[in-house]
This record gives C-alpha cells, structure tokens and sequence, in this order.
C-alpha cells in the first residue's frame, strides 16, 4: 500500500472539530471534508502580554529609536550648515566623494529609519496581535457596521498604549515634529543668503569713475552741460564673472548741470561744479534709467515711464517708482579725474523688506 494516499485517505481524527472551527471563525464543514476550513490556530501569546518588564522594555527601546532620529535630524541640520560644500572625503570602498552629500544622506536616512523601525517594533511588541476573522460584505456599510468599525477602532486605540505609554507618545511627537525640518532648512538652496550684500556696491572712497564707453577715467571737462554720460567702478572688467551682478547696482548715471539750476542743497553738496551721480537703476523694478530731457533736467525710465528730477535730489515727479535715485558724493582726486568719495547712503534699486 502507497504511503502517500489520496486527499481522501486523511484520518478524521486529524481534521478540526466543529467547536475549533467555531471558535476561529471557520465555517462548519461535513464530517470527512477534505477541504473543511481548518480554521485559524491558537493565539500565542507574546512576552509583552504577559509579562510587563518585558513590556517595559520594548516601550524604552521604541522610545530610543524615536529619540535617535530626532538627533539624526539635529546633526542632518547641523551637517547642512557647518561641512563645506567643497569639502571632500575618502569613505572605503566608495572612494572620495562629497562630504556634506555623505553626511546629509546618512543623518536623514538614519531618522527616516529610525521613525519607521520604532513604529514596527511598537505594532510587533505592545500593540494587539489578536487574530480575528470577518466575513465579507457589501461595500455600502450599515449603521451597525459603522457602530462596530468605531467601537473597533476605539478598542484598537486602547490596545495600542497610545494614551498609555507617555514616553512612546512623546518621543515619536518629537521625532515626527523635527523630520520635515531637515526639508526646512533645504531651502536655503535657493539662494545665497543676501546678508548685506544689498546695501552695499564696489564704489568705495577713492574709486574713479571710467566711462562705460571708452573704459576710461572720467575728467570733470570730459562732462559737458545738458550731456548724459554712464560710468562704472574703477576695476570692474566686463570679461569678470560678475560683472553683471555688480554693474547692476553699481552703474552710474552722469549729468552736469549749472550749479545756479540745482535746487536742492544736499545735491550741490555732493556733485562737483554742477556734475551730479545717481543710480541708473531705477527705484521702480530695477530697469536702467536712460532717457534724458536737458531742458528740465527730468530723466525718464522707459520701462514703466518713472520720472526723476535731477535737480531736486532726483525725486520722482511721475510715475509708479517709490523713492527717488540714490547720489554718490564725487568730487576729484589729485590728479584731476573724478572719484567716488563714498558708497551710496542706501540701497540702490527697487525697494526691500529692510530698507531703511
């Protein structure tokens, strides 16, 4: 006789009883079924629920790696700001590579890891593994199945320790609260912090004022009365990489009017024999100020048509700009060319949160 027999030929005294089956939620089956459904097998019990040291335990161990992303994520934030982007580092076997890339990627992995072992182990360890078995039904719920899926989930909230265990509860709050502020600080990455760059362009005391046109230093004869005339810091070389970026708050608009026509006091303080310098950028958007009426001395932004009077201090007479154009103080150096004796006294261009 074979000794592997038919699904037939299995004895009934292996077979699950009817109240086994009962109990797990199988379906009765007749006696000598081969495919009675066996039902689910008897719960274990883990250490944690019957024993509350152990219980204990894995609550500090959940807690642990709760609180160890939240320190992945302080040194995530404190890598980003104190390694170099240039610094370089030899990991084995990798070879050089980036050194902030590296930290970056091990700070944030191990709080992300951190995060997502704690919760497992705290479903695995403290929360209710009791198995149970549900027959299907239709999608649309019943008041009575609505009632149960709430009762249900009030039970599971309460099986879980949630409101129980304090220390798991924190430290998770905490670890979740600090992760996204590893994509807080990220977005420094769009853009160098301007610090006082703002305020501040390349004339300094001293710097002579070079025609845009011939690249060379300006002489107080080379400015004729009604011309307008564009300068640039001593220096800066349009072949420098930025070039652009400096001449946009340094460029210079160069006007000589008769001393007797210039109203306000502080403008004929600052120019030289009726040769005053403002800013060509216009307070408005930033646009180069360059049309200019000899006549009224007005110059005009062909942008959004912002007029400056530059006999008045270059306030603005019409138009959507804010403030009038920044003056540089001029005067002349020994050898007779015309020299910034000062940077501007506040920022050039359109208006920002912290002018003043």
């Amino acid at each position: 006789m074979s000794e592997t027999g038919s699904p037939n030929d299995v004895s009934e005294e292996h077979l699950p009883s009817e109240r086994a089956s009962a109990e797990h939620g199988a379906v009765a089956a007749p006696a000598g079924d081969p495919f009675a459904d066996p039902g689910l097998p008897p719960h274990q019990h883990r250490v944690q629920d019957i024993d509350e040291r152990a219980a204990k335990r894995s609550e500090r161990t959940v807690a642990l790696l709760f609180t160890l992303s939240m320190l992945a994520t302080v040194a995530f934030i404190a890598a980003y700001v104190a390694i170099p982007v240039d610094k370089s580092v030899y990991i084995f076997p990798i070879g050089h590579i980036s050194g902030l890339n590296f930290a970056l990627g091990v700070t944030l992995g191990v709080a992300l890891f951190c995060i997502g072992a704690g919760a497992v182990h705290w479903a695995r360890t403290l929360m209710s593994d009791v198995e149970t078995a549900d027959d299907r039904h239709p999608i649309a719920a019943t008041p009575e199945v609505k009632a149960k899926v709430m009762a249900d989930f009030k039970q599971g909230a309460a099986e879980s320790g949630f409101g129980r265990r304090k220390l798991i509860r924190n430290t998770m709050f905490g670890a979740l609260a600090l992760v996204p502020l590893s994509g807080v600080v990220l977005l420094r990455d769009l853009g160098p912090l301007p610090e006082t760059k703002l305020r501040h362009t390349l004339w300094r005391k001293g710097k002579l004022l070079v025609n845009m046109n011939t690249h060379e230093p300006l002489r107080p004869e080379d400015v004729v009365v009604g011309s307008l005339t564009f300068a640039s810091p001593e220096g800066l070389e349009e072949d420098s990489h930025d070039f652009q970026k400096e001449i946009a708050k340094a460029a210079l608009m160069i006007v000589r009017i008769q001393p007797d026509n210039i109203k306000d006091k502080r403008t004929l303080d600052w120019s030289h024999e009726g040769i005053v310098a403002y800013s060509k950028i216009c307070t408005h958007v930033g646009c180069p100020v360059s049309l200019y009426e000899q006549q009224t001395h007005h110059v005009l932004c062909p942008c959004h048509q912002s007029t400056f009077d530059l006999a008045d201090g270059a306030r603005v007479i019409f138009g959507p700009a804010g403030h009038a154009l920044p003056q540089l103080r001029i005067g002349v150096n020994k050898d007779g060319y015309l020299e910034a004796l000062g940077d501007f006294d506040e920022p050039v261009g359109p208006s920002f949160w912290e002018r003043g």
